[in-house]
């Protein structure tokens, strides 16, 4: 390997391992509301619904199959019948029809897979959770934009306000601040089918199931480290009278 290939491999592993820090302190950072994660079933199959009625359409979560969500307590009858709209089997992966030329074509960027997406970005409790819910609540009308939509948490965002039918419609207020950065501030104008209240409480229910599926295991794992370290906290003062016992005649 010659030396400037090498410098040329190291740049560019330098580059990869850099960018995503260097993405992130490039943009501005919205303010996040804390999103208030359940583990509910209710609140999770409630949020399987929103996100195949609303979200499947552009959006995939190719690493789930259906029959996954045996685990939120549906049934595969109900999965069959009330969330499989295009046939298939229950046990297929989350995909949908629209390839991704076309997806780049229509909206500037084709919509990604969303099963990791709330292990994405970064949050406070859950990662990604508090993004999100400030994203879906953050929809604003824009008449530059051509959806005819903007986002307060992602500025000049190419994805339509799939919700506004149960929002309602946003008007932003902008402020600007000497310092340069921008105040905005959010008024509705247009109710939707749904108060602010349940409006928040469908995107907290989303972005629940969104959680859950970018780890189904959390709380099966979070279950069996509590049982570790409580052996391990046994075995410890176990370990502790057996060493005692055996120098108890040298001390």
């Amino acid at each position: 390997m010659t030396t400037a290939m090498f410098k040329k491999i190291k740049t560019l592993f330098v580059a990869a391992l850099f960018a995503p820090v260097l993405a992130i302190a490039a943009g501005p950072m919205a303010p996040l509301d804390k999103a208030p994660v359940s583990r509910d079933p209710a609140a999770l199959q409630h949020g399987a619904k929103l996100f195949v009625n609303y979200c499947l359409n552009c959006h995939s979560a190719s690493f789930v199959r259906y029959n996954k969500l045996t685990e939120i307590g549906l049934s595969e009858d109900m999965i069959r019948d009330n969330l499989m709209f295009t046939g298939g089997r229950v046990g297929d992966l989350m995909k949908i029809a629209m390839r991704h030329d076309e997806g780049k074509k229509w909206f500037g960027a084709a919509p990604p897979d969303l099963t990791l997406v709330a292990r994405q970005r970064s949050g406070h409790a859950y990662p990604g959770a508090d993004w999100l819910y400030t994203y879906m609540r953050t929809f604003y009308r824009d008449p530059e934009r051509q959806t005819g939509w903007n986002n307060v948490a992602f500025e000049n965002v190419g994805m339509p306000h799939v919700f506004w039918q149960l929002q309602g419609e946003q008007i932003a207020h902008k402020t600007d601040n000497p310092d340069g950065t921008v105040d905005i501030r959010l008024e509705l104008v247009k109710p939707g089918l749904m108060t602010p209240e349940e409006y928040d409480k469908a995107v907290a229910d989303l972005v629940s199931f969104l959680v859950w599926m970018g780890e189904p295991v959390a709380a099966k794992r979070e279950s069996i480290g509590i049982v570790v370290l409580l052996f391990l906290i046994v075995f410890t003062g176990l370990a502790y009278a057996l060493k005692k016992n055996y120098w108890k005649d040298i001390h």
